[in-house]
This record gives structure tokens, C-alpha cells and sequence, in this order.
């Protein structure tokens, strides 16, 4: 009866299969990012902005309107924030798994997606914020989407702050799952209010006639890519938090 009232640890497991395909998708992932990045500049033509003074040829083609280079944003900020809503619809469900069934294993995959998910909202606030200056001439302005997923942000940080702010795992663990189903709700506000009060800035594509064909391509490249970076850098982070649990289960076992 030597191990009678001694806590049982459970030792994390020390792998999974997706692991193996993690850094050939996070490198692939890279190289179509690239790829689109240089299609957005050498394939993708510009769009027509202000009307000039007198029109000008440019090789066989007579132009009219600003081409505006700056609108070459558009190919990554478009990605980058609908992989930060996947991230956080991945984040939200494991917080779900978890709260059913108390196992570390889902806070740990929801704090990943939630890691993840923040790196894309910081690159599409960023991305964002170039092509409001840079096609509005300003910073930042409360036109509904930009307001939306700026609460969104400040969310995602809330989340972490949380994380570092309670000491009781098991409390840390049932919060932080609640803060990822809020989150998780602000994500349809954010994509479909630009729907319910339009805006300039932010102008509902498929209403408008899509995308052309040189456009749409470069977009579906470069949002393939980013899933693929996105995975590849959820996977490489969840075995090394995967990898840190087990060390410390194993301590804590050779310490009973």
C-alpha cells in the first residue's frame, strides 16, 4: 500500500503524427508566401485610382487614372485576418473540448491557437493601418470593421494578461476558455459588418462583382500559404508546450 494516497500524474504523450509534416508545411507555406508576394507586384496589375490631369502612356497602354501600388496590401491583409479568424474558431472549440472534459491537453491546444491567432491580428492591424495611411492619408479611423477587430485585439491581449494573472492552473485553464469563446463571437461581427453598415474602406468584394482573375489568383496563393504557415507554426509550438508538460509530469513524478 505504498502508493496509497500518492496523486496519480498523468504523463503527456511525447508526439503525434502531425508533427512530422509541421516544418514541411510551415517551408512550404513560406515559399507560396513568397510566391504571391511577388505575383502581387510582377502579376496582379494595379487598380485604377484618382482620374489624372492628362492621360499617359505607359509602353502600348494609355493611362488615365493613379495606379495605386499601395492597394498590393490588399493580397496580405485579406489572409492574414481570415487566418486569424480560423485560428481563433480552432482556439474557441478546444476551449469547448475543455470545459467538457477538464484535460489539460485542450487548454494547451486552445492557448496555441490563441498564440497564433494573436500573430495574425497583429499583422493584419498592421497591414491595416499601411493601407489606411496610405490610401486615406491617416493612421487609424473608427469606421466600423477597424473598430470591431480592434476590440477583437484587445480581447486576444485580455486573454494572456488573464494567463499570467492567475496562479491556480485548473481557474487559469476555465478562464482562459471562456475569454476564447468570447473572442470566438466577436469574429462574425467582425466579418459581416461591413454587410450590416457599409463602408469605403473596407467594401464588400463578392457584392461589388469579386475579383479579377490575376486578383483572385494571387489572393488564393498567398491564403494558402498562410494556412500553411499558420499550421506548421501551431504544430512546432504545440509539441514544444506538449514536450514541456512532460517534462514536468516526469519531475513531478520522480520528486513523489
Amino acid at each position: 500500500m505504498e502508493n496509497e494516497g500518492k496523486k496519480v500524474v498523468k504523463v503527456p504523450e511525447a508526439g503525434q503524427w502531425p508533427d512530422k509534416v509541421a516544418l514541411p508545411a510551415l517551408i512550404t507555406g513560406a515559399v507560396l508566401t513568397t510566391a504571391g508576394f511577388l505575383m502581387a507586384f510582377l502579376y496582379a496589375a494595379p487598380v485604377n485610382g484618382a482620374a489624372l490631369n492628362a492621360p499617359v502612356l505607359v509602353g502600348d497602354v494609355m493611362v488615365t487614372h493613379q495606379q495605386l501600388l499601395s492597394q498590393k496590401i490588399f493580397y496580405f491583409h485579406m489572409p492574414v485576418a481570415i487566418v486569424s479568424f480560423v485560428a481563433l474558431v480552432f482556439a474557441a472549440y478546444y476551449a469547448v473540448r475543455f470545459l467538457m472534459t477538464r484535460e489539460q491537453r485542450f487548454d494547451t491546444c486552445s492557448r496555441v491557437a490563441m498564440e497564433i491567432s494573436l500573430l495574425f491580428v497583429v499583422f493584419t492591424m498592421i497591414t491595416g493601418d499601411l493601407w489606411t495611411r496610405f490610401e486615406w492619408g491617416v493612421w487609424w479611423t473608427w469606421e466600423p470593421r477597424l473598430t470591431t477587430y480592434l476590440i477583437l485585439m484587445l480581447i486576444v491581449i485580455a486573454y494572456f494578461v488573464m494567463r499570467n494573472a492567475v496562479d491556480d492552473p485548473e481557474r487559469r485553464a476555465v478562464y482562459s476558455s471562456v475569454i476564447s469563446i468570447i473572442a470566438l463571437v466577436d469574429v462574425p461581427i467582425c466579418f459581416m459588418i461591413t454587410r450590416l453598415i457599409p463602408s469605403s474602406i473596407h467594401p464588400v468584394v463578392a457584392r461589388e462583382g469579386g475579383m479579377a482573375p490575376d486578383m483572385a489568383a494571387t489572393v488564393v496563393v498567398v491564403m494558402i500559404g498562410m494556412m500553411l504557415v499558420a499550421f506548421g507554426l501551431y504544430r512546432l509550438r504545440f509539441r514544444q508546450a506538449r514536450l514541456q508538460e512532460r517534462v514536468d509530469a516526469l519531475k513531478e513524478q520522480l520528486e513523489d
